[in-house]
């Protein structure tokens, strides 16, 4: 993992800390952007979701268009995000448009061809210790399989798991209820 862009992310979160506010949509979007650098995917490949416990669900922080669109319940046996936060574990599914999941959040336009679906996943859970606040997931979208590049490996995820501590600062500024 370039080491450059994890500067650069640590740095965003100590100065959206500094100032004390929930993140706006420009640092939103900065956020995006820098974790997508780091896997070298596309920012709307990036995922945080934040979880609030009084509905028992996960709700999208970025993509930001998708805040408005609803939650995902952790009971859901569908949704992969539910999974990470209910087990607590990193997964990668390099498979992941042909196994069974939840799409609904898939069908939200974000600016990409809509036959462009999740091809590949990875998935992690934004820990405080042994508390989940939330998951993040990057994801390599395409027309099929084959056009969506290269595998993430457990090199990949070990460097998505060590993001935890700082994405877990940026959450607890976001204001998702």
């Amino acid at each position: 993992m370039p080491d450059q862009q994890t500067v650069e992310l640590g740095s965003l979160v100590n100065t959206l800390e500094s100032k004390g506010v929930a993140p706006d949509s420009d640092s939103l979007d900065l956020m995006a952007r820098i974790v997508a650098k780091l896997f070298g995917v596309d920012r709307d490949e990036v995922a945080i979701l934040k979880l609030v416990p009084k509905y028992k669900s996960l709700k999208f922080v970025i993509p930001e268009k998708l805040t408005p669109v609803g939650t995902i319940p952790l009971t859901s046996t569908t949704a992969l995000a539910a999974r990470t936060a209910r087990e607590r574990k990193a997964e990668v599914v390099n498979n992941f448009s042909s196994a069974r999941h939840a799409n609904v959040f898939e069908a939200v336009p974000l600016g990409r061809d809509p036959s462009e679906l999740i091809q590949k996943i990875m998935s992690a859970p934004i820990l405080d210790g042994a508390r989940v606040h939330g998951v993040v997931q990057i994801s390599r979208k395409a027309k099929s399989l084959a056009q969506a590049g290269a595998d993430f490996t457990q090199r990949d995820l070990r460097a998505l798991v060590s993001l935890s501590p700082t994405l877990d600062r940026f959450l607890k500024l976001c204001q998702i209820e």
